[in-house]
């Protein structure tokens, strides 16, 4: 193959992966829907006559769906490719939409088909979520931090999107807002879909011609020496739902590239030379994978002067060489007094970020009906959207910055990234004050800004700290069952909120519940949660002590060795 059609070919590949990038991160906009419930929760409430606990019920369906399925679909996706996720991915959010429309049209609905309903959409977001971060990982793996922040930032950007969507075509109209959550979800998803693809990395050296062909028309993917040596192997399975590329040669015949995706190397680890297929999971794993993996993470993504994969690995952390030396997972994961430390402080921390990510919304109402007596139903959606664009806008931020900052603790100051999850518990902490003092609902920002902020920097550095704890080897499985912890916090401070809210509601002859009682229709619920905060703090410190010590001892008996 001459120099000329080469960079022909490679040029074309370039540009197919960035098409598949850019449906990554349109599919990932449909996928964050679930925090944009607050918009939309109250008036359905309202209408339906449910009591807030009831509410809070139907959006903790949805977190379930997200975070409960991460470690099944991610299995399902390195099994069977991730083209078929998107696909079950684009029809659940769409059937699981549209039923929320109709029930309000009708002002009537089942509590527990609603519920069934809400997890739908969660499991069909975490489908389409989880395959359009694995293709970029796949698509780019010398450049998987910038790929892979795409479409993370646009699923924390998801609610911003639809709300101000919302608030911008449909003012005040709930039963147009969800019938643009049914279709917007489903339409960027499935159309996403047919550019999604997993496009090969190639390598090329002539094999043996077949009489009539020449060593040139006959083509052969394989891995280069060094990529040979240091993966200690030549290469493993092909890539599921890998897209079939054709090659043209110059004279016009052409040589099916093999199917294999990235060529996944297994790398070797602790207890056997071949590490099984790496789980891509939920939401926020592939951050971590990213930051960590041997590729090379500094280099932009449109930049077009790096090696291709598989001629160059480069090692792009100082803190890489734990991750990979490393390797505990299964059963010595649940025995480890790191893991359980991690996952109190998620717990804790998730939970407080997902009260008020869930019920924003009743804030907002309860704010607004004490202070100003005058305010209709369709301002009050206009400041719920608002608020949950600035909740999604500061999860945006608050993933950047502590995925920057956690580098900059590790490379410049030589500190631990648990540094990051103790600044998250102290925004938390400022927010839960907020909330327990702002009387003036136009300050009520504060509280949804600093409770964004905070879950952003939380999920954006927690990945990472999974792999430098417990290894990159095993990152998809121990972050699955890390995220669980959500899935029991977020069900009790939801409904100890709602319980706290119901105390306080009255209903008015329609049947429609309100709270005359401003900021004490929710007060006690914070209270809980900034006692919550301390106790995250607290963990994180003895977290950082802990894991300080432990770095010592394990570089004193490397130094003896």
């Amino acid at each position: 193959m001459t120099n000329t059609t080469k960079t022909m070919l490679d040029q074309q590949l370039y540009r197919a992966r960035l098409v598949s990038s850019i449906a990554a991160t349109a599919i990932s906009l449909a996928c964050g829907t679930n925090y944009v419930y607050s918009a939309w929760a109250p008036q359905f409430a309202d209408k339906l006559h449910l009591t807030t606990t009831q509410s809070n019920l139907i959006g903790l369906a949805g977190n379930l769906g997200m975070y409960l399925m991460g470690v099944p679909v991610g299995m399902y996706i390195d099994r069977r490719g991730t083209r078929p996720p998107v696909i079950g991915g684009a029809l659940l959010l769409g059937l699981g939409y549209f039923p929320f429309k109709a029930a309000y049209e009708s002002g009537t609905g089942s509590v527990p088909l609603l519920c069934i309903f809400s997890f739908l959409t969660g499991f069909g977001s975490c489908m389409a979520f989880a395959a359009s971060v694995k293709t970029s990982a796949l698509n780019w793996p010398h450049h998987r931090g910038t790929a892979t922040a795409f479409p993370l930032a646009a699923f924390g950007l998801s609610a911003f999107l639809f709300s101000v969507s919302g608030s911008v075509f449909f003012p005040g109209n709930t039963g147009a807002f969800l019938m643009l959550l049914s279709i917007g979800t489903f339409v960027l998803t499935f159309v996403g879909f047919f550019f999604l693809k997993v496009y090969p990395h190639t390598s090329y050296r002539p094999v043996q011609s077949r009489p009539g062909l020449s060593s040139s028309q006959k083509l052969r993917r394989t891995l280069s020496e060094e990529s040979k040596a240091h993966a200690g192997r030549s290469y493993v399975d092909e890539e599921p739902g890998m897209s079939p590329t054709v090659y043209t040669t110059p004279s016009g015949t052409t040589a099916p590239a093999l199917s294999g995706g990235t060529d996944e190397l297994a790398e070797p680890s602790s207890s056997r030379d071949v590490s099984p297929p790496r789980r891509s999971n939920d939401i926020e794993a592939a951050s971590a994978e990213a930051q960590e993996d041997i590729a090379d993470e500094t280099s932009s993504l449109v930049s077009r002067s790096s090696s291709l994969p598989g001629d160059v690995y480069v090692e792009s952390s100082v803190d890489m060489d734990r991750s990979h030396r490393v390797d505990i997972r299964g059963w010595a994961l649940l025995k480890s007094l790191d893991f359980w430390q991690l996952f109190c402080i998620m717990a804790i921390l998730a939970g407080i970020g997902l009260m008020t990510i869930n019920n924003i919304g009743h804030d907002v109402n309860a704010l607004w009906r004490y202070y100003d007596k005058t305010v209709d139903d369709t301002f009050l959606v206009h400041r719920q959207q608002m608020h949950v664009s600035i909740l999604s806008v500061g999860s945006f931020v608050g993933r950047l910055l502590s995925g920057v900052g956690s580098d900059f603790l590790v490379k410049v100051l030589k500190a631990s990234r648990v540094w990051c999850l103790a600044v998250a518990s102290l925004i938390f902490f400022i927010a839960q004050l907020c909330a327990l003092n702002i009387l003036n609902p136009h300050l009520l920002g504060f509280v949804s800004g600093l409770s964004g902020l905070g879950y952003g920097f939380l999920f954006g550095v927690f990945p990472s700290i999974v792999a430098e704890s417990f290894g990159i080897h095993g990152l998809s499985q121990n972050w699955g069952f890390m995220t669980l912890s959500p899935v029991v916090s977020g069900n009790v401070f939801n409904l100890f909120y709602g319980k706290v809210f119901d105390k306080h509601s009255i209903v008015n002859g329609e049947g429609e519940r309100t709270c005359p009682d401003g900021i004490d229709c929710y007060k006690d619920a914070y209270y809980m949660t900034l006692g919550a905060c301390t106790i995250g703090l607290c963990v994180s410190l003895w977290t950082i002590r802990r894991q300080h010590n432990q770095r010592l001892k394990e570089a004193n008996r490397t130094a003896e060795d």
